[in-house]
């Protein structure tokens, strides 16, 4: 089966926190890092579930993808959302042939000026290039971080997971420290955990805790994903966020990842991630 299509930019290797060489991870290393699939090459599964395993999507997004005629199986357009097929099959949606790899799941310290895509048609520094050629599989970051906004992001392959990470119902916790303009009085901070209205309706945030020792900076809990929600609540009270760090998601934390750094999650957190939005747990596959 042809693999995936990869980013036709090149990715340069940052060394991780877990490794004091600058030599890529070698393969059978790889393999104690990642989650087995624990698919036969002739097992046969539905369609939706192969495309989400092989972490381009959610499985109802792959079903729409069937839907709109985005996806072939031996170079037919296929109709049935139900259809199962093996790894010994062609598939490819909207162009980009798909193959199972195990799973993977990453933890990156993304720093500053660094985008939140799979790559950047100006040329600028993505996530991928903190981690692609490291790892050598193809993955996906969870949700998005603004370019200047540093911090706690997941990557993986395991389109489901992703999918409900970022979905809004299963109400995923992400902890910001902000550092603003000006001090914000204690009644502006209070008035973020009773609520502040924005264009697109209130936004809450829990735990909001000043720092004692560190000039106009507090922390702050939110369990939802709008666009700049933490940037616009802080304007809602007439002056701006000059520093914006995520801190923990979903119960996982930066510590001893440096910034710009990351590390592969542990069989723990891993399924700690699937009981947080309640999927099967995984076991590591075995090297």
């Amino acid at each position: 089966m042809k693999s995936r299509k990869r980013s036709g930019k090149k990715s340069t290797y940052k060394k991780t926190d877990r490794k004091k060489s600058d030599e890529p991870v070698k393969k059978k290393d790889r393999a104690k890092n990642t989650v087995s699939q624990d698919y036969s090459p002739s097992e046969k599964i539905r369609i939706n579930k192969f495309i989400a395993h092989a972490g381009l999507c959610s499985r109802r997004e792959a079903d729409r993808m069937i839907e709109e005629g985005k996806v072939q199986v031996n170079g037919k357009v296929i109709s049935e959302l139900g259809m199962k097929v093996s790894q010994k099959d062609d598939i490819v949606v909207d162009g980009q042939s798909l193959s199972l790899e195990p799973f993977v799941y990453l933890l990156l310290n993304k720093s500053r000026n660094t985008i939140t895509t799979t790559d950047d048609e100006k040329g600028r520094n993505t996530v991928m290039d903190e981690v692609e050629t490291a790892t050598g599989y193809r993955v996906y970051p969870v949700g998005r971080l603004d370019r200047n906004t540093t911090g706690l992001l997941i990557l993986t392959n395991d389109g489901d997971l992703a999918h409900r990470l970022m979905h809004p119902s299963y109400k995923v916790r992400k902890t910001y420290e902000v550092t603003t303009e000006r001090e914000l009085s204690d009644a502006e901070l209070g008035a973020f955990m009773k609520g502040v209205e924005l264009e697109d309706g209130v936004a809450k945030g829990h735990n909001v805790k000043r720092f004692a020792d560190v000039k106009n900076t507090f922390l702050i809990s939110v369990f939802e994903g709008r666009n700049r929600l933490i940037r616009r609540m802080v304007e809602f009270h007439g002056t701006e966020v000059t520093k914006l760090k995520r801190t923990e998601y979903a119960g996982l934390n930066l510590k001893e990842v440096g910034n710009g750094r990351w590390r592969y999650l542990k069989q723990d957190e891993i399924n700690n991630l699937r009981k947080l939005v309640k999927l099967d747990t995984l076991d590591f596959k075995k090297g």
